[in-house]
């Protein structure tokens, strides 16, 4: 598997039989995600991700990527989660028929009656009422209430969109799941559903995770895919017992090299001696093809994984309050969002936004970025103001773009040396630099949109899950490049680290703008939000 030039896996043979449970991990940027992609037939067609080798797939397979895309916006939450049994379809018929039964007369009523009867039936015979409690309980747990269900896909968040996809999986009844980053959006009861029900999953599944508790309590394989060799390591085992068993085989690969690099050279300096004396040159030469076939039977020692360097930039000089909103309100149709929210944001100030899925902390960063327009209020920008908009849907980048080009539309003034040195800095460093944002993973894309913030100077920046997607490692210099920023940061997030890494001085509660000062009792609304 590789994406232009660069090989992501070579000659990996693998099966995902029922019961087998793996977990996938590696570095942002390894493959995990072009991997289940191509498991699933996404990416068996693309001009930039290349394959050799086969793919059987034998049963459904139900995926989940990390930013799922549908394509009618306009069908109910509800709907789109039936649609995974073919069960949304015969619903909106019998619902036309009720509607006509109600609103007509005469021979279109009964008409529209032996409709409902005949439909009702078919409804009945695919075992659609008791399909319909199990998608109504699958959705409750994962925090989707009846009001929202009852929403057209468009009117609801991020959050909520990325829930209904991973209901809509789950509800399925598919053989295999491959789940990338299915935590992303969930508090912490919705994950702790999530654990017992794949735990309890008969079926297999590989979920891509960068959550050890969901690693621990439910995979029996752990799939390591590393970044430096291009290989697929299995550990047929937990996740407690793979963490041991990978660093014995570090320390085995450390030992083995350092016996043969020890012998080899040994070899060589003999071989270099014999040189000199016509006789033994052809022993000489033997004893160097030895040394050479000891080094090359060798595994490879794992190489400590790239971090991207991040640190956020010297905010632009501005004045003492370089952000104000005022009597913010936002709806989209019937459905009110939050109404009459004030917020002044002074120069190095730190707020964090809390509320439930749903309660408008990302529409109210967009309205803050300008990205969209309130109902009513205004958001008023003071002297000096220059605002870093984060998306946790990556929204503020061109999916039709390579990196560079991205890179190049935040930062205008930039020369090509300049740009490619930051992204080298964000390890897109080559032909990583040259392909298309639209291939690139969660984690990739989170750091191409953070270097994007780097380079704006910006002295507001408005972060909306910036920890989603990242390795443990990176997510570390997200945290400490929130701990050294000087400028003024409004957070939301579902991660307690990154809260207290901010250090906020104040709290905004959606969506009923209060505000209060930040105090740890906060704390514990932070994954419940």
């Amino acid at each position: 598997m590789r994406i232009g030039a660069r090989e992501l896996l070579h000659e990996a043979s693998f099966r995902v039989d029922a019961g087998m449970r793996i977990g996938l991990v590696g570095r942002n940027g390894a493959g995990k995600t072009t991997l289940t992609k191509l498991l699933s037939g996404q990416e068996e067609t693309s001009s930039v991700i290349q394959h050799t080798g086969t793919i059987t797939r034998n049963g459904e397979i139900g995926y989940l990527p990390q930013d799922p895309r549908t394509g009618d916006l306009q069908v109910s939450a509800r709907d789109r989660v039936l649609s995974a049994r073919g069960l949304d379809d015969i619903l909106r018929r019998i619902r036309k028929a009720e509607q006509t039964m109600s609103t007509s007369e005469g021979e279109k009523q009964q008409k529209a009656m032996e409709r409902y009867v005949r439909l009702d039936a078919e409804f009945g015979a695919q075992g659609g009422w008791a399909a319909e409690a199990e998608a109504a309980s699958i959705t409750s747990h994962l925090g989707l209430p009846t009001r929202v269900l009852d929403q057209p896909l468009e009117t609801l968040s991020g959050g909520q969109r990325r829930r209904v996809e991973l209901a809509r999986i789950l509800y399925s009844g598919c053989d295999t799941l491959l789940l990338d980053e299915p935590t992303n959006h969930l508090d912490h009861d919705s994950i702790v559903w999530l654990r017992e029900y794949l735990r309890a999953y008969p079926g297999g599944f590989i979920v891509i995770s960068h959550d050890v508790e969901l690693l621990r309590e439910t995979v029996n394989n752990v799939w390591y895919l590393d970044a430096n060799r291009s290989v697929l390591d299995v550990y047929s085992m937990g996740w407690d017992t793979y963490v041991k068993q990978r660093e014995t085989d570090e320390r085995r690969r450390r030992r083995e090299r350092a016996n043969a690099e020890k012998k080899a050279g040994a070899l060589m300096a003999q071989s270099d001696k014999m040189r000199a004396k016509a006789t033994k040159a052809v022993a000489a030469q033997n004893m160097a093809r030895r040394a050479e076939r000891l080094l090359s039977g060798l595994e490879d020692e794992r190489r400590s994984d790239k971090v991207a360097r991040l640190r956020f930039p010297d905010p632009a000089p501005c004045g003492k309050t370089p952000l104000t909103a005022r009597g913010l309100s936002k709806s989209y149709g019937s459905l009110e969002i939050f109404t009459d929210v004030d917020l002044a944001i002074d120069r190095g100030s730190r707020v964090v936004v809390l509320g439930l899925n749903g309660a408008g902390k990302t529409t109210l960063l967009k309205l803050l970025g300008g990205v969209e327009a309130p109902d009513t209020g205004e958001v008023v920008p003071g002297h000096g103001l220059k605002v870093g908009y984060y998306a946790q849907e990556h929204d503020t980048l061109d999916l039709d773009r390579t990196v560079v080009e991205n890179l190049r539309l935040a930062a205008p003034d930039l020369d090509d040396t300049r740009v490619r040195s930051v992204l080298g800095s964000f390890l897109f460093s080559g032909e990583d630099a040259d392909k298309p944002a639209s291939v690139l993973s969660g984690g990739e894309k989170t750091r191409l949109a953070l270097a994007a913030l780097v380079v704006s100077s910006a002295n507001v920046l408005l972060l909306d899950e910036p920890t989603n997607n990242l390795d443990p490692a990176s997510r570390e210099e997200i945290l400490g490049a929130l701990r050294s920023f000087s400028g003024a940061v409004v957070l939301v997030t579902h991660d307690e680290g990154a809260v207290a890494a901010l250090e906020p001085e104040r709290v905004l509660l959606l969506p009923d703008a209060d505000e209060d000062l930040w105090n740890e009792n906060y704390l514990e609304l932070v994954t419940l939000a």
